[in-house]
């Protein structure tokens, strides 16, 4: 198997809101927020209307874009024997995603994130976990790891205690292992964890300028740049409009965004950058082809709504 991606299994709703819904439920345009009671997030959704309904998480939108491109992949993620868990199941089986997880009854329910996109096209995410942050070391299959060239893990699932156990043992098993440090919120609540991974256990980092610059409390991008040649691993930045920025030791690779794009929804573009780069990166591209390849990858997600292709 080229590569297994560990993370969140999450169904993902897609709703359209105003900017006044935002501000209203003090949440922060652009960002993710956890909510813990079940109730307050049904309360949130209770009165919008759902565009669509997915599988989604974040590492399961790049390993579903991995295997449209014809790679062999798979997935580990917690789902509770429910509608929405049989659903997730269903969703990745069709993509051709060997899922590498059985599920059974929880205490709760298959986890679901609203996505709320506002009309410049932003995503604010609102994500109750449920089953899926409560993933432990005796959900993560040995035997999938040892065969997979690289591992692909995803900040949002990290959280101390049971989570954190899985992530070491997949760590520790895996031949490559590559992260996504999924959101500022994460950076933020996490910020000394993801900083040693990053620096002692990740071998391919993925992350956006606001996370990267946030992570080192860098005053500006050259500082990030000079982080990432000291620690002498590949880092891969995706800055907006700016394009993208790889750096592998002294070697620093650019490239530019793809113009005159019809944007509809921004939801799942580091997901699908991350699946081109490592596509071309699995099958011996450069690393320019590679940013090219995400790039690519991010630029047709962004003109459709949801974060699969």
């Amino acid at each position: 198997m080229k590569i297994l991606g560990i993370g969140n299994a999450i169904v993902d709703v897609i709703c359209k809101v105003e900017d006044s819904f935002i501000t209203e439920n003090n949440l922060t345009k652009s960002t993710m927020k956890l909510f813990f009671d079940e109730n307050e997030f049904k309360n949130l959704l209770k009165n919008l209307k759902i565009e669509k309904t997915v599988s989604g998480g974040s590492v399961a939108n790049s390993i579903v874009g991995l295997s449209q491109l014809k790679n062999k992949v798979g997935f580990i993620g917690k789902v509770s024997d429910d509608i929405f868990g049989s659903k997730y199941e269903e969703g990745l089986k069709k993509e051709n995603v060997k899922y590498f997880y059985s599920k059974k009854k929880e205490e709760l329910p298959t986890g679901t994130c609203l996505i709320l996109i506002t009309p410049d096209s932003e995503r604010t995410m609102c994500t109750f976990l449920g089953t899926a942050g409560k993933i432990n070391e005796n959900d993560i299959s040995s035997d999938a790891i040892k065969k997979s060239e690289i591992i692909f893990l995803e900040g949002y699932l990290w959280d101390e205690g049971e989570p954190k156990k899985a992530f070491d043992t997949a760590i520790n098993k895996a031949k490559k292992v590559a992260m996504s440090l999924s959101d500022l919120f994460c950076v933020d609540r996490h910020k000394p964890h993801f900083l040693d991974l990053v620096k002692n256990k990740i071998d391919i980092t993925f992350a956006n300028e606001q996370e990267m610059t946030s992570l080192i409390e860098a005053k500006n991008f050259n500082e990030v740049i000079n982080f990432s040649k000291k620690i002498n691993k590949l880092v891969i930045i995706t800055r907006g409009n700016k394009g993208a920025v790889a750096i592998e030791g002294e070697n620093i690779f650019e490239c530019d965004i793809q113009k005159n794009l019809k944007i509809v929804d921004l939801t799942g573009a580091g997901d699908l950058f991350a699946a081109g780069f490592l596509h071309g990166y699995i099958n011996k591209l450069t690393i320019k082809e590679s940013l090219i390849k995400g790039t690519e990858m991010s630029s047709k997600i962004i003109q459709q709504i949801g974060a699969r292709i």
